[in-house]
Formats: C-alpha cells, structure tokens, sequence
C-alpha cells in the first residue's frame, strides 16, 4: 500500500494522557495551540497501555475517544499509536514471560521502555488482545490517518524460549548440524556441535568470538523481531486493510535490518535528532541528516517517508543540550522535505512537568503557553508546508544508487581484520553520499536485495559479503551497461563468511579484473601517496595489494614498499565499467573521482557549480511537475547561479539566474 495524503504533514507526539486531570483545560487548549501553528496531525496512544488498560482484560477507551473526537472537531488527524513500546507494571508481574533476558543471563525487572521478549507468548497475545480492540473501535473513526506500530523497536533477549527459536532458525537455515559446522567453519577450535541442541546464544560467558555464529545470531534476532512486527500487525491489516502501517526507525541504528522491517510497512518513518551547534560544526549534522534521510527513504523503497519525531528545541539527553538558532528547526523540516519526507513531525507536543524529558524541546514547553520562540518558529513551519501542498507524495527519480547493508555492516564489523572494531563501514559509505552531494547529485540508498537494474551507477563501498543472488546481481548490472563504483574490503566472504578462494571465485574480483593479494592496515601516524592525473592524493587507514587481470590501471601507489602496485583501475565488463578503489582516501580524491566516473557515465548534475556547503535534491511528482530543493547547511550566506529562471514554490516569485540564500536554510524551486 502506497501511503499519501493530500498536503504535507505537520504534527508531533501528543501525550494527553499525562494531562487527565486537566482535560476539561488544557486538552481544549491544545487544541487551539495545535491550529494556532499549522498542526494537522498528532501522534497519540504510543506510551498509553497502562491507561487503555489499567488491569488485565479491564480496558478504558473512553478518554482515547475524546482525544479522538476532539482530533476530528479540529481538522487534525491520528497517527494511533499501538502501545507496545512499554508495558504497564501489572504485566510485568503477572507474566514475567514479558520481560528480556540480558546475553549473561539475567532477568530484567520492569521499568524503561523497551524491555519486552518478543519470544514470549504471553506478550503477543497481550499485545493482539490490545491492538484488535483499538482497531475494532477506531476503524471508522474520522480522525483515523494510519497506524503507528509500537515505537523505537530494538531487540535481542537471552532467554530460553529465544534460544529456541534460535535454534529453529538455525535447523531452517542450514537443515543439518554437519551444514552448520561447515558454514561457521566450526572445525576451528573444536567448535564442532554434535546437534542443534548444543547451539545457544553468543555470550561473554561463553561463545563470544566466532565471526559467523555472532552473525547468525544479530540475523536471528533481526527477523525474530520482524517476524514479531508482522504478529502486532496482523489484527491492523485484517480490521484495517486501508490504513497504512508505520513503526519510526533510528537511522543507522545497528541493532535490525531496516531494509527487512521496511519491506513489511507501508511507509518507512524515522527520529531526526541532529546535534546541532549554532556553528561551523553544523555542516557536518547537516550532511549527516541528509545521509540519514536518504537511508531511510532507501528502507521504504523510495518512497515518500515520514519524519515521525524532531526537537522543536533543545533535547535533554546530550552531554551538552544547546538551544537551537533561530531558523535553524524551519531548515530541518525542509532538509527532511527535500529529502523525500512528506511530514514534519515533533517530540513532543507538549511537555510533560515531570519525568525524564520534562526538559526535552517541545511545541509548548514547560510554560504551558503559545508566547515562546519556539512556538513561533514552528508555527513558520507550519505556514510554510501548507505553500508546500504540492510536494505531497513526490517522489524521487534518482540515476545514482549508494549500498549500505545492515548484514554487510554487521559482517564487517564483527570481523577480526584491519583496524578491529573500527572498520568504518558507516563513515565510509556517508563519505561518498557527501561527495556526491557536493557534486550535485541526488542518491537513493539500497541494500543488497534491492532492485538495481533501473540505475545507472551503483557504488558499493566495502561491500564485504555476498549475499545470495548479489554477485549475479552485480554482473548483470555491469553487463547490461551500468557503472560499478566499489572499494577495498569487497568481495571478501561469500553469505556465511568464509572466504573465497580460487575453486570459488569472488564474484567482484571478475567484475573488477583483479584479485586481492594482501591488505594494509595503517596507523594514525602512517600513510602512502599515489599520483592520478598530475595531482597527488593520500592513503590512510586502508592499502590493499592487487594483481590486475583484465583491468586496467589508473593510478598506482607512489611510496612504501608496494610502490608501482595498482591502487585504482576500470575493468570493462560486458557494456559496463566496474571502478575499483583499492585505498581509503581523503575526500580530495573521492570528489575528483566520482566527478570522472560520472562524467564518462554520462550523468548529468542536478545544479552544477553548487558553492561548497550547498547541495540540490529534486522530487517528481507523477505529472512531471518537478521541485528542486537548494539546501545551504553552513551559517553563511551564499550565492547559487541557477541554468534557468524557476519560479520559488513557497513565495511563487521568480528567481532568475542567481539564487541567494541565507545561512541554514533551504529553497524549493519549480520548473516554470
């Protein structure tokens, strides 16, 4: 189901529950705030079991119908929220099933948000019971716009009924014990299992170190959990098969497959929480945003995403928690619009007067009232989405695809190499997405069961391991034409982590035209040079050593003892080219290379010469009618020459061949 809705989102998490005793005041209040800045939707019933259901079987709807009704009198409409992201006390006690099981065998007690066993049968049919009430009695309701599935979801429980659906997961996956032995090479140590009994979990006080049992187990509990997202859903789908589903994401969070979790909602929503500075430093966050933003638009196949929650202001759980600039929270609503987001959304509406973020940014603050910068700011936000109706359910038409694989980084980051638990997988892939911005070209994110074949550059960096069918993949993409951009630590291991070897090739060495001989790790004090095209660049980190069988060589190293040795090539492969970088560089290199390789693939930019701190992104709606987004993350103002006159979306001015911009800010341009 392809989520839309007529006019952009603007709303936060509202949490009227903690206002009770105040209702008949301060809910009308809301109310009038909410109008008051542009708000058209609110995120409620996220923390709200021990309310809905104060005792086991014993439910209350009947404040939530006024919150609704009170939604629907004002123009507003419900993200709904299923409650499972924390669990009333009386649960815990009555079923201790519900609680997780740390990886040293320890029993949690009740308290914080996410500490439920998504193994445990007590809390599935607790939380079916819960959520086939709430879809049963808002189904018709008018305020109801989609479904908010629990919140925040993480996981990985210890405890045995985990076990055994690991160990399940483990018959299914290999079908013998003799199949797993040879897959996590358990000859080594005399790890060999004699039965599937014998598996548990990884633990320090046990198993800790075995590269592919640790990779196996953060799979497990990524489908356990995905598996278990399917289960809360299940009752919203059968009652409300018109209603959209989300669950909000965590960027990179390392914990679940995103791409996995996403393939199961409809629309793939997130948390945007930048750390921002009010200096220099914010072109960094800026960029990391807009990395994030487009990762998340990835997980939900492209399309339209939902910014669930942002600060309005200061969070609470930084070291340091600055207030933000003004206009700095107008620039992160339209960075995530520009992006491919079709909501602005907040945590949290109003802040509660107690509890841990009593002091986290909210629309109305700790002084209850609408007299407040930041209110005002938001109400910008506000007025300004609504100019922005027409960008509702555009979407993007990218030529340019950016891997990141959960599996991959989880492969590279439990491998025992290089730099040990500093193998920089994220920073390596963010690095390019920040060259690419530079350059003027949008990206879309995949992973490596992605469809690519509509693309015609794909750059894989550290692709490590390949998982089933991507190396076939990966040729076809090449042989039909496209550019393969990929880096060191590629093509290592094949889906299980053993490495490949001469009787089973890796399918990018073909590709590439060369194989790996060794591998370099330097330190912080290390480094070697190579010269491409008069201009000298710098090796850090990473120096791999390779012989060139097909490809031919673009640059070699210039200094240490493997001077002459290639260090990037092209191989021609079938109507495509595959580049390979063989060295962690400084963004020097990535930017004059990417700008080479695109180049001779033909591609064009979406604004050329953008001014260093700027970057372009552009969304389509399904007429054509196309918006370029120019967003300046530095607190500088800049000039950005434009090839034709467009017209401004929000203020419908012209802007002729100069566009200028101010600090921390974002233009949205049409085709005129």
């Amino acid at each position: 189901m392809k989520f839309h809705y007529p006019e952009l989102l603007h709303g936060g998490d509202y949490n009227p529950e903690q206002w009770m005793e105040q209702k008949d005041t301060i809910w009308k209040q809301d109310m009038q705030y909410a109008r008051e800045a542009g708000i058209n939707t609110l995120s409620i019933g996220i923390f709200s079991w021990a309310y809905l259901e104060p005792e086991d079987g014993v439910y209350d709807f009947s404040w939530m119908d006024e919150v609704m009704d009170n939604l629907a009198a004002n123009g507003i409409k419900a993200v709904l929220a299923t409650p499972s992201g924390a669990r009333p006390a009386w649960m815990a006690r009555k079923y201790p099933s519900v609680l997780r099981v740390t990886e040293n065998r320890l029993n949690n007690v009740f308290g914080g948000r996410h500490n439920a066993c998504y193994s445990s049968p007590d809390y599935e049919r607790k939380v079916t019971e819960i959520n086939t009430r709430l879809a049963e009695r808002y189904k018709d309701h008018p305020a109801l716009l989609m479904w908010h599935v629990s919140n925040e979801y993480n996981n990985d429980c210890h405890c045995p009924r985990c076990q055994e659906r690991f160990r399940d997961w483990c018959r299914a996956r290999y079908g013998t014990i003799e199949n797993l032995n040879r897959a996590w090479w358990n000859s080594f140590w005399s790890h060999k299992y004699s039965c599937f009994e014998e598996i548990i979990s990884p633990s320090s006080l046990g198993e800790e170190e075995n590269v592919a049992h640790l990779l196996a187990w953060r799979r497990f509990s990524s489908d356990n959990l995905v598996r278990f997202f399917q289960t809360e859903i299940a009752p919203l789908r059968r009652i409300t098969p018109d209603v959209p589903v989300t669950t909000n994401l965590m960027n990179t969070f390392s914990g679940l497959d995103y791409y996995a979790l996403g393939r199961a909602m409809d629309v793939s929503s997130w948390d945007n929480y930048p750390d921002w500075r009010g200096d220099e430093r914010d072109l960094k966050t800026a960029r990391i945003s807009a990395f994030h933003h487009d990762l998340m638009r990835g997980v939900g196949d492209q399309k339209p995403f939902l910014m669930m929650e942002s600060s309005p202001s200061s969070v609470n759980w930084h070291t340091i928690n600055p207030l933000r600039k003004p206009g700095t929270i107008l620039y992160q609503g339209l960075q995530a619009i520009a992006h491919g987001s079709d909501s602005v959304q907040y945590f949290q509406f109003r802040a509660g007067r107690g509890g841990s973020e009593q002091y986290h940014g909210a629309v109305i603050d700790r002084t209850g009232t609408n007299r407040t910068r930041t209110f005002r700011e938001v109400a910008e936000v506000g007025a300004t989405l609504k100019q922005l109706k027409g960008v509702a359910g555009s979407e993007t038409r990218n030529q340019i695809a950016l891997l990141y694989d959960w599996h991959v980084r989880w492969a590279v980051e439990g491998a025992w190499m290089l730099h040990r638990h500093h193998e920089r997988y994220v920073e390596t892939v963010r690095d390019f997405h920040i060259e690419l911005g530079r350059l003027g070209y949008g990206v879309d994110m995949v992973d490596e069961l992605s469809d690519i074949s509509g693309y015609k550059v794909l750059i894989a960096p550290m692709a490590y391991i390949m998982r089933p069918g991507f190396g076939e993949k990966l040729k076809a993409f090449v042989e039909n034409g496209g550019t393969l951009i990929t880096t060191y630590v590629s093509g290592y291991v094949n889906d299980e982590l053993l490495t490949y070897m001469d009787a089973d090739p890796s399918p990018i060495n073909e590709i590439a035209g060369r194989h790996v001989d060794e591998c370099d790790a330097l330190d912080d004090r290390t480094f070697a040079h190579f010269v491409w095209n008069g201009k000298k660049y710098r090796v850090k980190e990473v120096a791999e050593l390779s012989t060139l069988t097909t490809a031919q060589t673009l640059a070699v190293y210039a200094d240490r003892f493997y001077a002459t040795k290639p260090c990037f090539t092209v191989n021609g492969y079938g109507m495509g080219r595959c580049y390979y970088i063989a060295v962690r560089t400084d963004e020097d290199f990535l930017n004059d290379a990417l700008r080479y390789i695109l180049n001779e693939a033909n591609l064009q930019p979406i604004l050329p010469k953008l001014p260093e701190g700027t970057w372009a992104t552009e969304r389509y709606q399904e007429d054509g009618t196309r918006f370029v987004f120019v967003q300046n993350g530095t607190h500088e103002k800049k000039t950005v020459m434009l090839p034709k006159a467009m017209k401004d979306a929000v203020t419908g001015k012209m802007v002729y061949e100069q566009l200028e911009m101010g600090e921390l800010s974002v233009a949205v341009l049409m085709d005129e």
